[in-house]
């Protein structure tokens, strides 16, 4: 499917990390997009504040509430629900509160898309659903392991989406991208927690298990990734998104820290810790199907990436936003 085909893109969760890295990049592709972002009295746009294109459309609302998914959903040939509620550590404290959205909303947005016959539905996934591997790298057929609420619930949304394709014939993608990183990272996620503390000057960088493995895959790759996935012939099945190689928390630590030039030491911070069966240790993806569909491939080595992440948690206005005193959960 070509541009023109699909010019009208609702991106809900559009304020977030990645939601407003694939607005920017919607818009240099061309095309116009409306945008979600969740209602706040603030009328606060989240990282959407600082974009401006004539073609962005901004609509503050939340996918729980299914009159406003159907507004939404108007005139839309595409759609990338990004949508969710991700930190896992606030899953273990308000899992019905994920359930609502994660499960509930996306349910509010495959029939908004049904109803307004929406060419191609992107449900955005997370590698956090196949739970600690069973075996690397993880590709599509690995079993699902809810280890969390937050996992859990993406698993449900994952289903929800593909019973609409199965049960309704909605042409729904599941793209699943592994441990996304670069500028405008939630402070919940490892990467802006040790960057941030670095950069604010601290000699003890406080962090939870340092032996598990991630799959980080820099930002702009993922959102040419899923672009690419909603221009393919991938309709009723899972995609992973992902490089194929897996970095320690510990050893991560220690590259950001020579990139950085900081001295600092880990300290173990017991409130960071996931409870004993919760923890994912393992994550490393198979690419080959994506690769086989689009014919992508992640370009930015982690190295790279990670210094354009530091560069731009540098910049004292995007580092204040972030208090690098508290654990955000």
């Amino acid at each position: 499917m070509k541009t023109q085909d699909k010019k009208n893109i609702l991106v809900t969760g559009a304020d977030g990390f990645i939601g407003s890295h694939l607005t920017e990049l919607l818009l240099q592709e061309g095309y116009r997009v409306r945008a979600l972002s969740l209602y706040n009295s603030f009328n606060f746009h989240g990282w959407l504040e600082g974009i401006s294109h004539p073609d962005l459309e901004v609509v503050t609302g939340d996918i729980r509430d299914p009159y406003l998914c159907r507004k939404l959903t108007e005139d839309a040939d595409l759609v990338f629900n990004l949508a969710a509620l991700i930190a896992i550590p606030f899953s273990y404290v308000a899992p019905d509160l994920y359930v609502e959205t994660n499960v509930k909303g996306t349910l509010n947005l495959c029939q908004a898309a049904l109803d307004n016959k929406v060419q191609r539905f992107v449900q955005v996934s997370t590698s956090e659903v196949y739970g600690t591997a069973r075996y690397v790298p993880i590709d599509e057929k690995h079993p699902k392991q809810p280890q969390s609420p937050y996992s859990a619930t993406k698993i449900g949304a994952d289903a929800m989406a593909l019973s609409y394709c199965h049960a309704y014939g909605l042409p729904v993608t599941v793209a699943r991208p592994f441990n996304t990183y670069g500028p405008r990272q939630s402070a919940r996620a490892v990467i802006p927690t040790i960057i941030s503390q670095l950069l604010a000057g601290a000699v003890e960088i406080h962090l939870g298990d340092t032996t598990p493995t991630r799959d980080f895959c820099f930002v702009t790759d993922t959102c040419r990734a899923l672009l690419a996935l909603a221009n393919a012939p991938a309709e009723g099945i899972e995609v992973n998104i992902a490089t194929g190689s897996e970095i320690s928390i510990g050893d991560l630590f220690m590259l950001i820290r020579d990139l950085t030039g900081k001295e600092a030491v880990i300290v173990a911070d017991n409130e960071r810790f996931r409870p004993k069966n919760s923890e994912v240790f393992r994550l490393c993806g198979d690419t080959t199907l994506l690769q086989q569909l689009t014919g992508f491939k992640p370009a930015t080595p982690l190295r790279e990436g990670l210094r354009a992440t530091i560069s731009w948690f540098s910049h004292s206005e995007n580092l204040k936003q972030y208090k690098t005193g508290i654990y955000n959960i």
